[in-house]
């Protein structure tokens, strides 16, 4: 009886030991679709919306140093500079205040369509520190510039047809101007630019929903979303482009002034939260297993749109 006992007991072990195994290769593989890491997507939020950065308001210390740590994780990532040093400087004047600010924007070469264009956005800039409170912006908008390094880990190993731009705007919070001097100076012909795909905000939501905006305007992008199946927990919605009877986020981002000029669009982004534009907007009220399936979706959706005739 003892040993058939510590026979059936060995069985179970090993069939417990297999069926992990099983999960974790499975888990592994899922990984391996998408093609980041998801303790670095985490990572990067965190540090990005940490004190250190102090907010990261345009023309500020924080703003700066949030600039160069952007440009050294391109760097790591293999992405090539889209203009010298990866910085596209310029200034504005906003309320009487005229500012510095700098574009980061780095480069991915497509294989099979280099001469077009899709950029991916996000905006690095946040509130920076007001009344002695630091304005961390996790989800607005660490959350996007971490799932930008998100996309050049996974373009790395899945190499593009389109030419990708990854564009870390500067001064989205003061007009969205980074963005508007990014299209008014284009650094490659704006006819050659397929679509924009921004991220502002995608890393909570209570009831795991994110939206993609800007399907109204284009038949075969609403075709796209429409058409989706999430692999993940995440409701994927359309909406919020002026046809739904819901605030209207047409030109909510960085990506208004693409569609000003006529270059398709998708924003992804959740709806206001109670820590929006608050110091409360900290990593340790984002959502973690919605971020990084929020992202898993981005990318999902953009092999979709890059394998298509743009």
């Amino acid at each position: 009886m003892k040993h058939k006992l510590c026979l059936s007991i060995f069985a179970l072990v090993c069939s417990i030991t297999l069926a992990h195994a099983q999960v974790t290769a499975q888990q592994i593989s899922v990984d391996a679709h998408y093609g980041f890491n998801t303790d670095s997507l985490i990572h990067h939020i965190k540090t990005l919306s940490s004190d250190a950065f102090e907010g990261r308001r345009t023309g500020t210390a924080g703003a700066e140093k949030a600039k160069h740590y952007i440009i050294d994780k391109f760097k790591i990532l293999n992405v090539e500079p889209l203009v010298k040093d990866y910085e596209q400087a310029f200034t504005f004047t906003t309320r009487g205040t005229t500012y510095n600010a700098v574009n980061v924007l780095g480069l991915i070469k497509g294989s099979t369509k280099p001469e077009e264009y899709i950029v991916i956005s996000a905006h690095y800039d946040h509130e920076g520190i007001k009344n002695n409170q630091i304005y961390n912006g996790a989800d607005d908008d660490a959350s996007g510039i971490a799932a930008l390094f998100a996309f050049a880990e996974y373009l790395e190993n899945h190499p593009p047809e389109h030419s990708v731009i990854l564009a870390a705007f500067d001064a989205e919070e003061l007009g969205i101007s980074g963005s508007h001097h990014y299209v008014n100076n284009a650094i490659v012909p704006l006819d050659k630019i397929k679509l924009n795909i921004n991220m502002d905000m995608i890393s909570r939501n209570d009831k795991n929903e994110l939206y993609a905006v800007g399907t109204a305007y284009n038949t075969t992008l609403k075709s796209v979303i429409s058409n989706y199946k999430s692999s993940t927990d995440v409701i994927l919605l359309m909406g919020h482009d002026g046809q739904d009877g819901k605030q209207n986020w047409t030109h909510a981002s960085d990506h208004a002034p693409f569609h000003k000029m006529k270059i398709p669009f998708l924003y992804f982004g959740v709806e206001d939260h109670k820590d929006y534009h608050k110091p409360s907007d900290t990593f340790e009220n984002i959502h973690p297993e919605f971020y990084k399936n929020a992202v898993k979706t981005i990318i999902s959706i953009f092999g979709t749109v890059d394998a298509m005739q743009l």
